[in-house]
């Protein structure tokens, strides 16, 4: 189908809803079956959610690890790109293929188009109307951030901010105790990164939460086995589902060896004095809170029968009830590394050539 624009808006076979990796690799297996399609962005250039993210954020695998399909990274295979490095790599990558990419069009809507046309429009915030026969969503699972209801108990004192907002050190108030809250990666990093400026920081980090080695070894053993590939749909899958998400043990050993880091435990209330509860120990009464503890899905833009009560999508594999609607990029969609660098184009790959009804 030719693409045009005309006043009722863009009619082209596929839209694809977001340019981070998942929504990149579609577009070029999308480019390789030499159909017709649109990448959207809500931003000003493919990958632009990871320069968002915090300075110090590196990937947790390595360049080799982490490519695109068709495209190798330019950095050195062994090194662990850095976020402005992983930016820069993604905006080249969709430079390299030169895919129809239409940044600042944040989806708002979408909804089965009206008959007799058939297919799908996709509404923008910009006013922007498009009209495919199929729409892949890869938003990503980062989209709204979460935090505990009880955050609300704090004073108005203690500055918060997600983790979502913050970006180095310095944008934290005051000179007081900061709590890190959460039990991920990126909480480990964020603390280490205020700890290294000599504030004293409170880490409320669930103790059970399991550690790994991250080094060159394990990327090898985790690709030659495939472990990371394996579907959700088998018993190993779900196996692997059912364990807590591992974190960074080189990370951890090194928070834990700055003295002004003090663990509490998990974090299970706030008090009106400031103060975290952990289920270790009370933290003193802090100058500000970074809530490292995830996001929730936000779909309440598509008005299709394809979204659980939840918030969740339903999708088998990342293909929906809805007839030419796909989903990439989320957790475990198929398998761990669904969500991750190395595992879009696997998604992608499979995801297009069911789309398309090829093999």
């Amino acid at each position: 189908m030719a693409d045009f624009t005309t006043p009722a808006g863009i009619t082209t076979d596929t839209v694809v809803i977001g340019a981070g990796q998942a929504g990149l690799a579609a577009a070029y297996y999308l480019q390789q079956a030499h159909i017709d399609f649109r990448v959207l962005d809500a931003g000003p250039t493919a990958g632009a959610a990871w320069g968002s993210r915090y300075d110090s954020l590196r990937l947790f695998s390595p360049a080799w690890a982490s490519g695109l399909p068709g495209y190798a990274w330019p950095t050195p295979p062994l090194h662990y790109p850095t976020r402005d490095e992983t930016t820069a790599y993604l905006r080249a990558y969709a430079a390299h293929f030169g895919f129809p990419l239409d940044v600042q069009q944040r989806a708002t809507r979408l909804a089965a188009a009206p008959s007799p046309a058939g297919g799908y429009v996709v509404q923008t915030a910009a006013g922007r109307t498009y009209h495919a026969r199929r729409v892949i969503v890869a938003t990503g699972p980062y989209t709204t951030p979460r935090v505990p209801e009880w955050a609300a108990t704090l004073p108005p004192t203690v500055a918060q901010l997600h983790s979502s907002a913050y970006q180095r050190p310095a944008q934290l108030p005051g000179s007081g105790p900061v709590a890190v809250v959460g039990s991920g990666n990126s909480a480990l990093q964020i603390a280490a990164d205020i700890a290294a400026t000599g504030r004293a920081v409170v880490v409320a980090f669930n103790e059970k939460t399991p550690a790994m080695p991250n080094n060159q070894f394990m990327w090898a053993f985790l690709t030659a086995t495939r472990l990371l590939r394996v579907t959700r749909h088998t018993p190993l899958g779900r196996l692997m589902m059912d364990q807590p998400e591992p974190v960074v043990s080189g990370d951890l050993a090194r928070l834990r060896r700055f003295a002004n880091a003090t663990f509490i435990g998990r974090a299970t209330a706030a008090l009106p004095t400031g103060a975290l509860q952990g289920q270790r120990a009370t933290s003193p009464p802090l100058a500000a809170v970074v809530w490292a503890t995830g996001y929730r899905p936000d779909y309440a833009w598509v008005d299709l029968p394809i979204i659980s009560p939840d918030g969740q999508p339903r999708h088998h594999q990342g293909l929906t009830a809805a007839p030419g609607v796909a989903f990439l990029g989320l957790d475990w969609l198929n398998s761990r590394n669904s969500a991750l660098l190395n595992g879009a184009g696997a998604d992608a790959r499979r995801v297009v050539a069911a789309l398309l009804g090829t093999p």
